[in-house]
């Protein structure tokens, strides 16, 4: 039970100290302050997980004789981590819709998943991970009180089950998001063509017709006119929807957004974009008010 506990708190321990990296990598990129990952609180689980499986699979290795030990937990780490890294990214993908890294653009990658240079880079740091760092976090841990330890546990296993939570259902809901978007500007586009179809029929010259044909071709006419009436109707209606779905955010979907601004997705790549670019530009208006409001202030 005691090592249970060790080894939770561990997870919950990397998964603060990755959030803490990519934060601040990102707010030395962008100047701007950003809560990175799938979880609003400070924590980022790909990060723990990562630790975790690193530990793990490099436990067997411990106590072979330098260097075998460091090159099979090189290896080890690069296999490890690759896999974890697809599996997870391949789920997360399958259940919202939407891929939180991507890395399609560089060399040598496997469907935007994962990459070499990455992997490579994965078996590095296994070995800082098991040589340098865990260690004397390791030590600290085990010198705190078995009770106390628990209670730090019990107390962030329910804080992060609960921010799990409502991240998975804002993730759900962002999706469903985006594809009633996406079935919008389809049936929008449909509706466009066939809107174009019936107004090259009603420009058209029939001057050339037979007489016998202008009787058909009124009551025609007007079946257009109407049909053509219905489509605008129709598609005014979708315009509306389409603006009211953009809007239907919450705290998490439009923290969710902002906190991993390289989020890309295959099937609904045009309707993430377009909340994308809602979403920065009611940030620009946001930092403009409080820009106005700062100088209103000081006079």
């Amino acid at each position: 039970m005691t090592q249970m506990i060790q080894w939770l708190f561990f997870f919950y321990l990397y998964c603060f100290f990755g959030w803490c990296f990519e934060s601040g990598y990102v707010f030395l990129k962008t100047r701007h302050p950003v809560n990175r990952g799938f979880l609003r609180g400070p924590f980022l689980p790909l990060y723990g997980s990562g630790a975790i499986m690193m530990l793990l699979v490099s436990r067997p290795f411990q106590e072979m004789d330098f260097p075998q030990n460091l090159i099979l937990t090189y290896v080890a780490g690069c296999l490890g981590a690759t896999v974890l890294e697809y599996v997870t990214g391949v789920t997360m993908e399958a259940l919202f819709k939407i891929r939180y890294w991507d890395y399609s653009h560089n060399k040598f990658n496997f469907q935007g998943h994962i990459c070499l240079g990455t992997s490579l880079a994965w078996g590095f740091l296994t070995i800082f991970m098991t040589e340098v760092i865990h260690r004397p976090i390791a030590q600290a841990v085990a010198a705190i009180p078995n009770g106390v330890l628990t209670v730090i546990t019990l107390v962030l296993t329910a804080a992060l089950g609960a921010d799990f939570a409502l991240s998975f259902k804002a993730a759900l809901d962002l999706r469903n998001v985006l594809v009633r978007l996406e079935r919008a500007r389809e049936e929008m586009a449909r509706m466009q063509k066939r809107v174009d179809v019936i107004v090259a029929l009603l420009n058209d010259d029939f001057s050339r017709k037979k007489e016998e044909l202008q009787a058909g071709f009124a009551e025609r006419r007007e079946e257009l006119q109407t049909e053509l009436a219905e489509l605008r109707q129709r598609y005014s209606a979708h315009l509306a929807d389409r603006e009211r779905l953009s809007g239907l955010w919450d705290f998490f979907q439009r923290d969710m957004i902002r906190s991993n601004p390289t989020m890309v997705s295959g099937r609904f790549g045009e309707s993430l974009r377009e909340l994308q670019k809602k979403l920065e530009q009611e940030l620009e208006q946001e930092l403009a008010q409080k820009r106005q409001n700062r100088k209103r202030k000081k006079k």
